[in-house]
């Protein structure tokens, strides 16, 4: 039994403002998800940076180099393409900077995630249409338009900028790994630019640890030499090989499916009450398929985001089915279906679930 080190725990030292409360996020012991007690599963939960993510780690790492290193001023524009939870990142650093920013932003964004950019500052410059298929490389388009044309402009280009995978190195896996005490046989991480797998294992093989690195990506993504297909959860996953991912190897990739993710999210409630965002629910679900082969095994999960971004998509039945094809009652099923491996079989709350939700529909008075 790994006895974890507290010392990792958020300082009662007093903040030198907001963005000196980024890392120090708690690893929560996951005793229940996997419905067996065989292994010992850790889940560092990123969302409770202040941005709500892991993208702020290198969000603050990136401006805060460029600041120093003199590459930007306090009147530079800043440009970079996202997804969501970059964007947030910048948008508070620069916020908190007193920086410009322009969010270069496509239909898959999260319409919440995209208010919250807003809310710091943010200018949205949404792109239409994908490029060669891929909005990822119609987004890095436009960043490199608006570069061209808008004098004293900045891109951090988070796919190919180091502080990105060592702001992870020296912050997140080094938080896990004195907090297990160097003792974790297996690591898994979504990717996507992969700057917090490449910076996780980059640290462990410094350290000589035993860890497996186990990268977990999306099905209809490029990365690892995957096939472009439809993927409906963003945050994970690519559409384009940037040069942070260019040639990196993992111990291992596992692949999920949208659907995946989202039966891990709901699991993740189900089970933990934990509302976790969607490349979480994939890389959780990872980690259950391979539940044989890590009997007495000591496992670490980084969880991105919260769920709160994800109500009207992941924890929405509606979208679900018109996304994903899966209907509510199938859904249920598959989040309740029991891991029958190990000495524990879970099904908390499943007995009572359905008769709960008939009580409220008969009783209903609006």
């Amino acid at each position: 039994m790994i006895n974890i080190n507290q010392n990792n725990s958020t300082s009662e030292v007093p903040c030198e403002g907001i963005l000196d409360a980024i890392g120090s996020t708690p690893l929560i012991r996951l005793r229940r998800y996997l419905g067996t007690d065989d292994i010992q599963l850790y889940a560092k939960v990123e969302a409770f940076n202040p941005g709500g993510s892991a993208k702020d780690r290198p969000a603050c790492a990136m401006i805060e180099d460029a600041l120093r290193s003199g590459a930007i001023n306090k009147t530079t524009t800043i440009i970079e393409s996202t997804s969501g939870n970059m964007g947030i990142g910048l948008a508070q650093a620069c916020c908190y900077f007193g920086l410009p920013l322009i969010c270069v932003v496509d239909p898959f964004a999260q319409e919440q995630n995209v208010a919250i950019m807003q809310a710091y500052g943010a200018v949205i410059e949404r792109v239409t249409r994908p490029l060669q298929g891929a909005y990822l490389k119609a987004r890095l388009a436009r960043v490199m338009e608006l570069i061209n044309g808008i004098p004293d402009s900045y891109w951090p280009n988070q796919y190919s900028n180091l502080k990105n995978p060592l702001s992870h190195e020296q912050g997140t896996v080094q938080e896990i790994d004195e907090a297990l005490n160097g003792e974790i046989d297996y690591l898994f991480v979504a990717t996507s630019s992969t700057g917090t797998a490449r910076g996780c294992r980059d640290y462990l093989k410094k350290r000589g640890r035993h860890t497996k690195v186990i990268a977990v990506d999306a099905e209809g993504s490029v990365l690892f030499g995957g096939l472009a297909g439809r993927r409906r959860i963003p945050g994970m996953g690519a559409g384009h090989v940037s040069a942070l991912a260019a040639g990196q190897q993992f111990d291992d990739v596992k692949r999920v499916s949208d659907l995946d993710c989202v039966v891990g999210c709901r699991r993740m409630v189900k089970y933990e009450a934990i509302l976790a965002g969607g490349s979480a629910g994939g890389v959780l679900e990872a980690i259950r398929s391979m539940i044989p082969e890590l009997r007495s095994k000591v496992c670490a999960a980084i969880l991105h985001d919260s769920g709160t971004r994800y109500l009207d998509t992941i924890f929405s039945d509606q979208w679900v089915e018109r996304e994903l094809g899966c209907s509510t009652e199938e859904l249920q099923a598959r989040i309740e279906q029991p891991s029958q491996v190990g000495t524990v079989s879970v099904q908390r709350g499943s007995r009572f679930t359905p008769h709960l939700r008939e009580y409220v529909k008969e009783h209903a008075t609006i």
